[in-house]
């Protein structure tokens, strides 16, 4: 079958809509690659700067600090540049800081250069974000249908391939700097491409005046907030933890708990791919109830499961992780017209969960250790099913999104 067929474009609108599908699918993709590049890596920076888990957790704080400021400006970046152009900077702004954590780590031992390299990707990954959400809205309304989780499978494959690519490095023993350069490179042979089949932005809503400001005030907006924000603190910790803990949890090689972490990814991945069929045929609440229960489930057998288990916990856990965020995205965007500010809202809100996320499981790593740790989210996983309702398609009228 083509793409027409699969996507169900009319054929006036095949070429360009299909071309601009394709380059958000590689905006996702190879932003997952440029995350993944260093989180893979987190074993072989924790070992080569001495860190304890607490230590790690409040360097790990820069990423999602320097997130929580680029998400503010991104909106109002992208009204004045367009979101190809902010995109495909925010990307070569993640690559600069890609850069100097590899330098602080390979070349010049150094935490408070690490912190600013950290700091630097994160805030170019947080505009990278709403930029690339953005566009995968546009081309979502073009063709008619929900295809999020289409787009966040791509970020899912970039993120594998990372993994895969920052196992072997480990286990090679291949600086950190020369892994990230190749990554960067990567990116800088794709920007091009995929910004040239962009699609031109719609109208973009003034985020500081009322509009985005009511956003704030409004229950449905704050509670599918809540449930990016459970969605995102179920991913990210595994982004930030999963390999270490394995590894020295189960006292296993760095390069083994990197693979666990790729289970997980893997996983994901295909959570992302299978989901958006379970979606149209169940509906979002009752597929969301299942698997934040697997979350649950997954982050029990990783920690107390052994070493064997561990790898099931980590494959089911990164099941239940595959849809909360995207699902939440598409949730924001269900009023066109308000669109732009509650993505906005609930992108912030989402993001605050990689801000607490790694303080917070680094205190309890110095104290319990880092597999019991990771039972934190279940308990986020718990707070999530609470408040799934607010996700509900508006054309469902049951209880269950149905």
């Amino acid at each position: 079958m083509n793409a027409t067929g699969i996507d169900g474009v009319g054929s006036a609108a095949d070429r360009e809509v299909i071309a601009a599908r394709n380059s958000v699918y590689a905006a996702f993709g190879i932003n997952g690659m440029l995350l993944v590049g260093f989180l893979s890596r987190i074993p072989d920076i924790r070992a080569a700067l001495n860190l304890t888990p607490g230590s790690l957790g409040a360097a790990l704080l820069a990423v999602s600090a320097g997130a929580m400021i680029g998400l503010p400006i991104s909106g109002r970046l992208v009204g004045r540049f367009g979101s190809s152009r902010v995109l495909v900077t925010a990307g070569f702004g993640m690559s600069v800081g890609l850069l100097v954590i590899g330098t602080a780590i390979s070349v010049l031992h150094s935490l408070p250069v690490l912190v600013v390299g950290f700091f630097v990707a994160g805030m170019s990954n947080g505009i990278y974000d709403v930029s690339m959400n953005l566009q995968a809205a546009l081309v979502e309304r073009r063709l008619g249908r929900s295809i999020m989780p289409r787009f966040h499978a791509a970020f899912s494959v970039g993120t594998v391939l990372g993994a895969l690519i920052g196992a072997l490095a480990s286990g090679f023993e291949i600086s950190l700097l020369v892994h990230l350069a190749v990554i960067v490179a990567l990116y800088c042979a794709l920007a091009g491409w995929f910004r040239r089949d962009f699609l031109v932005d719609e109208r973009v809503e003034e985020p500081a005046g009322g509009g985005g400001r009511s956003e704030w005030t409004r229950p449905r907006t704050l509670l599918i907030g809540l449930i990016v924000l459970a969605a995102a603190f179920t991913e990210g910790t595994a982004n930030d933890w999963l390999a270490t803990a394995l590894a020295e949890g189960y006292d296993l090689p760095r390069w083994v708990g990197v693979l666990g972490y790729a289970t997980f990814l893997i996983a994901m991945t295909l959570g992302r791919v299978v989901g958006t069929g379970l979606l149209d045929r169940y509906g979002r609440v009752a597929v969301l109830r299942v698997l934040f229960a697997c979350a649950i489930v997954g982050a029990l057998l990783v920690s107390f499961g052994g070493p064997v288990l561990a790898f099931v916990g980590a494959a089911i856990w990164g099941l239940g992780a595959s849809l909360g965020f995207p699902v939440g995205m598409s949730a924001a965007a269900d009023d066109p017209e308000r669109a732009s500010a509650r993505m906005s809202v609930v992108a912030t809100i989402g993001y605050t969960a990689f801000l607490a996320g790694p303080p917070l499981l680094g205190f309890l790593g110095d104290h319990i250790g880092l597999l019991r740790a990771l039972l934190i989210v279940g308990v986020t996983a718990i707070f999530a099913l609470g408040v799934l309702p607010a996700a509900r398609e508006p054309d469902r009228a049951g209880p269950d999104g149905r």
